[in-house]
């Protein structure tokens, strides 16, 4: 049934459109050049040249990418007085090609791009490297790519701290017998989807194995697609109505699930975990719907990219501590690895303080009395 439902949302997913990547705020300016590649558009203003451009994967499955990455990328840039010019691919792989071979016409230096995927990205790398262009793998490693430098998080602890979560508040809720656990995974082709889910089912399959807990339903969902991941979560609760903990990969897919649990009042009485720690995932945390998120300091992620092409920009010899197995080809490639952080109710203070979200984002009205429970506005 699983792979019949995986089928159906696939095919639903196979219809062609035609997109315009715009701007989304980088140090540009009025001029625009045009080029179509497959039936796409797209423009780049030019403002990378000798310097270094980005690519962005889209503005809809997490609101990192229209809002904390661009903006992180541009302060690291502008203040190391480096051109650069950041665009989003807004979820098209040929838009996302198109910009990477614009930009290269451009006269780049280096680029730092989060795929879509692995064909693309390879695509991409593979198109600066005949060029002599350096490239830097940013949160999402290409397969098959070898980029120069990956920079992201250490995706396996991701996963750990998600089930750990997961495990903490299905125990205070009293989850009795053989508690289901569903697993919500993100896109099969996603290489940090595959990594999180090693992660957690490290910690969860000892406990399938040893009867402790019984494995629900386990699916991907497509592009992270979050009304896809409504749509299967829709067909895992009728499958398994008993379900008792969702781990989910992110919090689109964590809010997904909760939308579903809520026409079933279920929502609160289910554990859900996430991760990004998007407002709306800090929101669902303190009324009690998710019941964690994993936090990562997207500044600083964006810092060590920025870091590693800055120095390439200007022909300085930047190292990276860390080094990650490339799973097709078997290479490694030299990487800034970084630490999540598990976080729950008592822990969303933490991200006001540290400034990565603020008390007007996040305690808008309808959540002003839990803001106020869990000392945010204090």
């Amino acid at each position: 049934m699983r792979k019949a439902l995986f089928a159906l949302v696939a095919a639903g997913l196979m219809t062609s459109v035609t997109l315009t990547a715009c701007d989304d705020g980088s140090g540009s300016g009025d001029s625009s050049d045009d080029t179509s590649t497959s039936n796409v558009s797209v423009s780049i203003t030019g403002k990378g040249r000798n310097g270094v451009g980005v690519i962005l994967p889209d503005l809809k499955t997490s609101a990192r990418w229209g809002k904390d990455d661009p903006n992180y990328l541009k302060a690291a840039f502008e203040k190391a007085n480096v051109p650069y010019e950041i665009k989003n691919a807004e979820g098209d792989k040929e838009a996302f090609k198109a910009i990477a071979d614009k930009m290269l016409d451009g006269g780049v230096k280096v680029l730092v791009i989060a795929n879509l995927d692995s064909a693309s990205g390879k695509a991409v790398i593979d198109n600066a490297h005949a060029r002599k262009i350096p490239v830097i793998d940013y949160d999402r490693l290409t397969l098959n790519g070898n980029a120069d430098y990956y920079v992201s998080f250490n995706n396996e602890q991701v996963g750990i701290q998600q089930a750990q979560g997961l495990m903490s508040c299905m125990q205070a809720k009293a989850a009795s017998g053989k508690p289901v656990v569903a697993e919500l995974n993100g896109s099969p082709t996603d290489n940090n989807a595959t990594l999180f889910k090693d992660g957690y089912d490290s910690i969860l399959q000892t406990k399938y194995d040893n009867g402790e807990f019984t494995k629900g339903p386990d699916q991907f969902v497509p592009e992270w697609d979050n009304d896809e991941g409504k749509a299967i979560f829709t067909q895992m609760l009728k499958q398994w109505p008993n379900i008792d903990g969702v781990l989910a990969a992110n919090d689109g897919l964590g809010n997904a699930a909760i939308e579903v649990l809520r026409t079933k009042r279920l929502n609160g009485k289910v554990p859900v975990t996430g991760q990004d720690a998007t407002v709306q995932g800090l929101q669902n945390i303190l009324v009690g719907d998710q019941c964690m998120t994993v936090y990562k300091a997207t500044k600083k992620e964006a810092e060590a990219a920025a870091d590693l092409a800055i120095g390439i920009v200007k022909g300085q010899k930047k190292t990276a501590n860390d080094k990650v197995k490339d799973p097709e080809t078997g290479a490694y490639v030299p990487s800034v690895l970084l630490i999540p952080t598990p976080i729950t109710a008592g822990k969303v203070k933490s991200l006001v303080t540290e400034g990565y979200v603020t008390t007007k984002e996040l305690c808008t009205p309808k959540f002003v009395a839990k803001c106020e429970q869990y000392g945010v506005l204090k």
